[in-house]
């Protein structure tokens, strides 16, 4: 399973994006390069998402698009509808990638059913790439022995500094998965922490960009969520910062498994 460089390395995250916030935080990324733009059922934007897609004037065979199918849509039939429903929310004829949210609760959906299913819209051409977001190591290794488990192409998972989530980061890349991180800011925290904002005067950088290039170094796409121009324009120039072995070893040091998403139908994760 080849799937090095399918995903743009940097995207736009929209959680928690509404309105005409998403709109304008789209429609910026897009005219600033940004070729990578994930969304998800459950951040009720879609509409607003393919609405700046539509305006933007870049064409849609050049945006690598996701979106994401809530946990309690993962029933066979239920997923293929729930698939539909988004591409007419986000007026395209397929996403690129479809991505399971989050695993389902207590194992309530056989992950056969739901892995089956996610690989059947892939055949229908709903979605190019299919690949699912928080599984634990556990639940990756379920997907993958399911018929259909091979056609995943990635794993979404939270990381940052303070969550280095090293073990999964590497069962995924060892599994031949492409680590998506999302949250690579600890929306906001990396900002204020003194390492980093000591590593970016060196590199006359910023403390965000510190951190995306921490995580972006491991081989992981990083979705940074960011409403202002200037932010989004550098996000995308921290894929160009080189960190030094030492920097990096600091940077490390961080790692406290500080998890920010960890909601009530969350799995019991990776230690």
């Amino acid at each position: 399973m080849a799937t090095a460089n399918l995903i743009p390395r940097i995207g736009l995250g929209t959680f928690r994006l509404k309105g005409q916030e998403v709109i304008d935080s789209v429609s910026s990324a897009l005219e600033l390069g940004y070729r990578h733009i994930d969304t998800a059922q459950a951040y009720e934007n879609e509409t607003e998402v393919g609405q700046a897609i539509r305006q933007s004037g870049v064409p849609r065979d050049e945006i690598f698009l996701t979106t994401k199918v809530w946990y309690d849509r993962l029933e066979s039939d239920d997923l293929i509808r729930s698939l539909e429903e988004s591409l007419d929310r986000l007026g395209v004829d397929h996403v690129d990638l479809a991505l399971i949210h989050w695993p389902s609760p207590n194992g309530e959906v056989p992950m056969g059913e739901t892995i089956g299913a996610l690989n059947e819209a892939r055949e229908k051409g709903l979605t190019k790439h299919i690949g699912v977001s928080n599984f634990t190591m556990a639940h990756l290794d379920e997907a993958l022995g399911v018929p259909g488990g091979e056609h995943l192409v990635t794993n979404q998972i939270e990381v940052h500094p303070y969550l280095a989530n090293r073990r999964v980061v590497e069962h995924c890349q060892a599994s031949g998965l492409q680590v998506t991180g999302y949250m690579p800011l600890a929306v906001g925290k990396v900002m204020k922490d003194p390492l980093l904002q000591e590593i970016a005067d060196a590199h006359g950088a910023t403390p965000a960009q510190v951190a995306l290039a921490w995580v972006a170094g491991r081989d992981i796409v990083v979705i940074p969520s960011s409403t202002k121009p200037e932010h989004q324009h550098a996000n995308l120039a921290a894929l160009e910062l080189e960190l030094s072995d030492d920097e990096i070893a600091r940077i490390d040091k961080l790692d406290a498994g500080e998890r920010i998403a960890d909601p009530e139908w969350a799995p019991r994760w990776d230690e």
